[in-house]
């Protein structure tokens, strides 16, 4: 289960926006402060699984000194954390061939990271892509 950040923003006669640091867009508002608690769950929660749906990767949660540094969140009114599980992508058994020496290899580095081979080979593979999405936006 992970824990987002939501700041609460209240304007004189407005309702209680939400808004997430981490999922830019995903907003919600409710007109007291429980049921703006109860919309922004599930505004999370929807936000999530579009992502996913999409191939979009979950960011990890900004840690909350991060997000009170930054002026926008200054005038904040509440800040909420939200749960939420089931934030990564169901996982999928795969079989592949590597030559023997990269594996060891693979096998060397991940364990200096405290990484398992499969958490490696996703975050390089996420990584690869990554590089490759930005150098085709340029």
């Amino acid at each position: 289960m992970a824990n987002y950040i939501a700041v609460v923003h209240k304007d004189p006669k407005s309702d209680f926006g939400v808004s997430y640091p981490d999922f830019p867009g995903c907003i919600t508002a409710g007109s007291t402060i429980d049921e703006a608690k109860d919309m922004a769950h599930d505004a999370l929660s929807l936000h999530i699984k579009g992502l996913l749906g999409d191939g979009e990767n979950i960011p990890a949660p900004s840690k909350l000194e991060d997000i009170m540094d930054d002026p926008d969140n200054s005038d904040a009114a509440l800040i909420l954390v939200v749960s939420v599980s089931e934030v990564k992508p169901r996982s999928v058994r795969v079989n592949i061939t590597v030559p023997e020496d990269i594996l060891r290899k693979i096998d060397s580095v991940a364990k200096k990271r405290g990484m398992s081979r499969s958490s490696f080979l996703v975050n390089a593979a996420q990584n690869a892509i990554s590089l490759a999405q930005n150098s085709q936006s340029l």
